[in-house]
């Protein structure tokens, strides 16, 4: 049954095989085996590059199994039209079309499987590449935001500044009437006279100047900073909207990518593996001799050819042969006499009616 079943794969004609040894049903079966295995591999490879794609388990498995039939399709195909000739370099040269679509199909089948055999090493060339993404993602918004939050600073600086030095002098102003209270500067005379007053009715004028200012500027730097806090949390509303976008570069072609930043060698030898398995129904094909079942399948063929060529000559020979007899009969019948005159009188009759016709024409015309 499993035997039946490979030499099915094969594309091989069963009811000549079945005249032919076991040895060469094996090969044959074993061919088919080849081609069966290809094809669930290829299937398994859509199916899992699928899932990476839409995430979904039924879509994957649906469009895995139909990917796997289709291959099998074409490598039987490609085995079934190898036919074995007289000369190596004509097989190969027929089957070199076939080996060139192999190949097409050894890589499309092994890059899957190549993503999931190293995808843990994958992830981690991902996740180092998200890393830098999300960094310059942050930079990027960033540069929206930062030249606003450090002109805003800047006001905030400045304002408080403006206190600073206010302070500062207020704090001069108030040693300066000390001093004159005490006779250190000023006019040297100790105690509280006509001078200390009116340096200390400045320093109190410049007191209340400082509260002033100090009032009117926490406002102004409370304005500023919820103005910065707006914009920060702007940016961090930002931030997060474009980090899930970030969070889900992971797809099939990112994997492809990152595929190719991880050592070729071990890909390379997965990539021959499959080579090897998609184009060994093919090299068993070249390689293995002329058999029985080569013999029949040519002998049949070209049985076949002879009956065609041989019908076709037998209705062109039915064709000259006809045209011949009709040429001949209708040459003896031009020859008789009775056919001439009963022509001739047609030919009269049809000749008066064209006549009349034209005068009842000509009639109504005029």
């Amino acid at each position: 049954m499993l035997k039946s079943f490979f030499i099915l794969c094969s594309g091989s004609d069963s009811d000549i095989l079945k005249s032919c040894s076991n040895g060469e049903q094996n090969k044959y079966a074993g061919i088919g085996a080849t081609v069966f295995f290809t094809a669930v591999m290829a299937g398994i490879a859509a199916s899992y590059a699928l899932y990476t794609v839409f995430n979904s388990v039924y879509m994957a498995i649906g469009f895995g199994l139909i990917w796997g039939l289709l291959i099998f399709n074409l490598d039987r195909f490609i085995v079934s039209t190898i036919k074995k000739r007289e000369r190596f370099l004509d097989e190969f040269i027929q089957a070199l079309p076939r080996i060139i679509l192999a190949i097409i199909i050894a890589i499309v089948i092994s890059k899957p499987l190549e993503l999931k055999i190293f995808e843990k090493e994958i992830n981690h060339v991902l996740l180092e590449q998200k890393n830098e993404l999300t960094l310059a993602n942050k930079e990027q918004i960033a540069q929206q935001f930062n030249p606003k939050i450090s002109d805003l600073n800047n006001e905030i600086a400045g304002l408080e500044l403006q206190i600073t030095e206010k302070e500062n002098s207020v704090n001069n102003l108030y040693n300066t009437y000390i001093s004159e209270a005490e006779g250190t500067a000023g006019t040297k005379l100790l105690g509280k006279g006509p001078v200390y007053k009116e340096k200390r009715d400045k320093h109190d004028a410049a007191l209340l100047e400082l509260q002033q200012l100090k009032k009117e500027n926490k406002e102004k730097i409370a304005t500023l900073e919820n103005q910065i806090t707006n914009l920060e949390n702007t940016y961090n509303t930002q931030v997060k909207n474009t980090q899930p976008v970030i969070d889900g570069f992971d797809g099939l072609m990112a994997r492809i990518n990152a595929l190719g930043k991880l050592p070729w060698l071990p890909s390379f030898f997965i990539f021959l593996l499959f080579l090897a398995i998609e184009t060994s129904p093919i090299i068993a094909k070249l390689l293995s001799p002329k058999g029985a079942y080569d013999l029949k399948l040519e002998d049949a063929e070209s049985a076949l050819k002879t009956w065609v060529k041989r019908n076709a000559e037998e209705r062109n020979t039915l064709l000259k042969t006809e045209i011949n007899l009709n040429n001949k009969v209708y040459s003896n019948i031009a020859e008789e006499e009775e056919l001439y005159q009963y022509k001739r009188k047609k030919a009269r009759e049809l000749m008066q009616l064209q006549a009349d016709a034209f005068f009842k024409k000509q009639q109504n015309i005029l």
